[in-house]
């Protein structure tokens, strides 16, 4: 019974199949087998007739296109045929989706740079890294490295929140800027004017003044952190000191190729030096005193920032936070907000320090509002590398009107941003002996000694320190002349943004060195 239909529908789907059927029938009368009756007769017609029809049918599907979603076929149920997986859209890129296209042409810088990130995150030690490259204003590269929280064994990734410590400096920096240009700040007049309730300051006992430029460029004499000024002064006084010894040596140096025996310089020098030691030691102390005479000496000072920020706000008629939200919604920077220990902050790292014994612990609670405009933002490398290309933009779009009229104006204009990032005298530049201070950014300029031999690019840069992290901000323009202004648009240079939840972690020396890696390899790109 069951092997007839498969047989039949075999021979059927032949040209011989009518024949073999007849001959079959044929041979049964020929061996004078008993008649079939009408019914057997009758059924194995029907049967025949629809295993033929579906044999036929099931042929004509094959043959066929796949029916259209819009008109299913009736006969097919749900469960035999299953519509095609759909093709699942790619998440933002990530260490593990594919590399996007322009990344690809940086492949090598981004090889290089992160075994150089993993280095230095080994060296000291640091439970996670994250990493953020943009060149000529896109975003090449972001990746984290490690985990932003041990405990729960949270990796890093670019939408890691992490604190940015004195980057937040650089921010504030925007905030007086922009006040300046609308004429509702002046930078050269005493702090008094803004915030009367700031006490006025003596030095040597004399009256001293107090500008919010001097506060800016950390010229103001207000103290740091170290409440023992006796070491602060003792440090700088050691650093005077070695400056002219060198300053020293040069000259004699000169004075004997040139066969000179006068030392007359020298000697004033030292009994300058001498006087100056003396009148710290025997100097009177003021009510209100300053530690150092203004614009003299630098003396990096975060609580010089949160007097800046009462500035702020007398300035604009605004909170310090509402003015700085403002401007962070203006760039951009969605992500970057002030720290406070309350409020959930979606993909905020937890911080980290070694104890005595070399063991990672979780940092001891710190409320960081005293110090917002110094030091007490949050934020991520993608909202830091908006801000860079930002600072670019303005920097450089004055160079590119005369070819490109079209051009949308910086946020901050460009002689503003000309003069935060020109270096200002008697300051100092912690994270690069060669650079200056300028306003709130430390600052290299290009600088060529020697013919074939090193060549220092002009950069800008902020770092950050504290407790439980570190940071950096580099900027690195691209050098143009007149000629390559041609089919180019601002911004025109790589920003490199680090951010690490491990404190004292130098990587200012690192983001140069990965800014540079892009910079070589945009160079070769045809």
């Amino acid at each position: 019974m069951y092997r007839l239909p498969s047989a039949v529908t075999t021979r059927a789907a032949t040209p011989g199949g009518l024949a073999w059927g007849c001959g079959r029938r044929t041979a049964h009368y020929r061996a004078r087998l008993p008649p079939l009756g009408p019914g057997w007769v009758g059924g194995l017609g029907l049967g025949l007739g629809l295993a033929l029809g579906a044999k036929l049918a099931g042929g004509l599907r094959g043959a066929t296109p796949a029916p259209s979603p819009t008109a299913p076929d009736p006969e097919v149920s749900p469960q035999v045929e299953t519509p095609p997986p759909k093709e699942q859209p790619l998440a933002p890129w990530s260490p593990q989706t594919p590399t996007p296209p322009t990344s690809r042409l940086y492949a090598r810088a981004i090889d290089s740079s992160r075994d150089l990130l993993h280095r230095i995150k080994d060296e000291v030690g640091a439970p996670g890294i994250v990493v953020g490259v943009s060149v000529d204003g896109k975003e090449i590269w972001s990746e984290g490295l490690g985990y932003a929280d041990v405990e729960n064994r949270v990796p890093c990734k670019p939408e890691t929140v992490m604190r940015i410590a004195s980057i937040s400096k650089s921010l504030t920096m925007v905030a007086l800027a922009k006040l300046w240009e609308a004429g509702k700040l002046d930078l050269d007049i005493p702090v008094q004017h803004y915030v009367p309730e700031f006490p006025e300051k003596e030095y040597e006992g004399e009256k001293v003044s107090v500008t919010t430029r001097l506060l800016i460029s950390h010229l103001s004499g207000i103290r740091h952190y170290e409440k023992d000024m006796k070491k602060v002064k003792e440090e700088k006084a050691y650093k005077a000191l070695k400056i002219m010894k060198e300053i020293e040596a040069d000259q004699e140096k000169e004075l004997k190729e040139k066969g000179g025996k006068s030392n007359e310089r020298n000697d004033f020098a030292k009994a300058k030096i001498e006087q100056d030691e003396a009148k710290g030691r025997n100097s009177k102390p003021g009510k209100k005193k300053n530690d150092f005479e203004q614009g003299s000496q630098f003396l990096y000072s975060t609580f010089g920032y949160t007097l800046l920020a009462a500035i702020v706000e007398r300035a604009s008629g605004y909170k310090f936070l509402d003015y700085m939200q403002k401007i962070f919604h203006d760039l951009d920077m969605l992500t970057t907000v002030q720290e406070e220990n309350e409020p959930v902050i979606y993909n905020r790292a937890r911080f980290y320090v070694y104890n005595k014994k070399r063991r990672l612990v979780n940092t001891p609670y710190v409320d960081n509002s005293y110090k917002w405009a110094g030091g007490g933002f949050l934020s991520t490398v993608g909202d830091l590398l908006k801000f860079g290309n930002a600072m670019l933009y303005g920097y450089q779009v004055g160079l590119f009107k005369n070819s490109n009229e079209n051009l949308l104006p910086g946020y901050l204009k460009p002689e503003t941003m000309v003069m935060i990032w020109t270096p200002v005298p008697n300051t100092e530049m912690s994270w690069d002996k060669e650079g200056k201070y300028a306003m709130a950014w430390g600052v290299v300029e290009k600088k060529q000694t020697y013919g074939s031999c090193r060549k220092q690019r002009h950069y800008a840069s902020h770092t950050g320190g504290a407790v439980g992290a570190s940071s950096v901000l580099l900027i690195l323009p691209e050098e143009l002349d007149a000629d390559s202004l041609c089919n180019k648009v601002p911004p025109r240079g790589i920003v490199v943004s680090i951010i690490c939840n491990m404190q004292s972690v130098g990587l200012n020396s690192t983001a140069l060195k990965i800014a540079l890696e892009f910079d070589k390899e945009r160079s070769d790109i045809p």
